[in-house]
């Protein structure tokens, strides 16, 4: 995992002074490779002895090492990307600004979902995976919440487990979705999507299902969230957040990507099974989608 979306992930939970330099670290990276830590300290507000104990927090014995680990993955980032326009590679990490011209902004778009699908896949927990698609595969039935974006995640893995003839709800009303995982059962899957792990609607729906002895799967970006302490199962996306929200552009790639994940785990069960079930909808609705006209000869 990266350091800037390990950053990204713990930022939520740190203290003043740790989101300070979480702030100026993901706002210009760059900046920890040009600067003494004296320097960047200055620059945070705060002592030498802070940030060393931010760099502790994300695993690493110091400032020099942060500088190593964010140089390398600078180095990797560039690469992704020719700009010759931009020698130093750092327009099209910064946030979308209004000042963006359109091609600009796409280009940040591209960069963002780009990264995050790669960094989601990456670091991706295949143990976990495993247990989440045993879950599905096992359960009676599987109940999907997500609010906002996250509902079309929810919505998209609810289609496919449907598509292969496995009993799936979604909702986008938190209401409906309590109230369903209030009669669920030991072995049914609750599943909540949620970006910031901190959406009041899904750790309810969780804490629910979880009392109703239901297995209970979060994907989300964040750690040490209320809803990864009510999930049985936690998978990650690994979005950086932007000012101006592409990273939550970003993060409904992720989350679909895990929704690929799941459900070619679910359908690679059993493939007989999955194959008939995929033949047998599309030619349901092949009458709802009309003939095309025959050509002359």
């Amino acid at each position: 995992m990266s350091i800037q979306s390990s950053i990204q992930s713990l930022a939520p939970g740190l203290s003043p002074v740790g989101t300070r330099i979480a702030a100026e670290i993901l706002a210009r990276p760059d900046i920890v490779m040009d600067e003494t830590i004296s320097q960047f300290a200055v620059r945070c507000q705060t002592s030498e002895a802070s940030i060393v104990r931010f760099c502790r927090t994300l695993g690493l014995t110091g400032y020099s090492q942060l500088r190593i680990q964010l140089a390398s993955e600078i180095g990797r980032e560039t690469a992704h990307r020719d700009d010759a326009g931009d020698p130093a590679n750092t327009r099209w990490r910064s946030a979308i600004s209004p000042s963006d011209s359109l091609a600009d902004a796409v280009a940040k778009v591209s960069f963002a979902e780009k990264v995050g699908l790669q960094e989601t896949i990456a670091a991706l927990d295949l143990a976990v995976l495993e247990k989440v698609v045993a879950g599905l595969v096992t359960a009676d039935r599987s109940v999907m919440f997500g609010v906002g974006a996250s509902a079309l995640a929810a919505g998209d893995l609810t289609q496919k487990l449907l598509r292969i003839g496995r009993v799936s709800f979604s909702f986008i009303d938190a209401h409906e979705a309590v109230a369903t995982a209030s009669l669920l059962s030991p072995g049914d899957v609750a599943m909540g999507f949620t970006h910031s792990g901190r959406t009041n609607e899904i750790a309810h729906f969780l804490r629910t299902a979880r009392a109703r002895g239901a297995t209970t799967v979060v994907i989300t970006n964040t750690s040490d969230t209320p809803a990864t302490e009510l999930a049985d199962l936690t998978l990650f996306t690994k979005v950086r957040e932007t000012v101006f929200r592409s990273g939550d552009m970003a993060s409904r790639i992720a989350q679909l990507s895990l929704v690929d994940c799941m459900w070619i785990g679910v359908a690679q069960h059993d493939h007989e099974r999955t194959t008939e079930a995929l033949a047998t909808t599309y030619d349901s609705v092949k009458p709802l989608r009309g003939a095309r006209p025959r050509r002359a000869i």
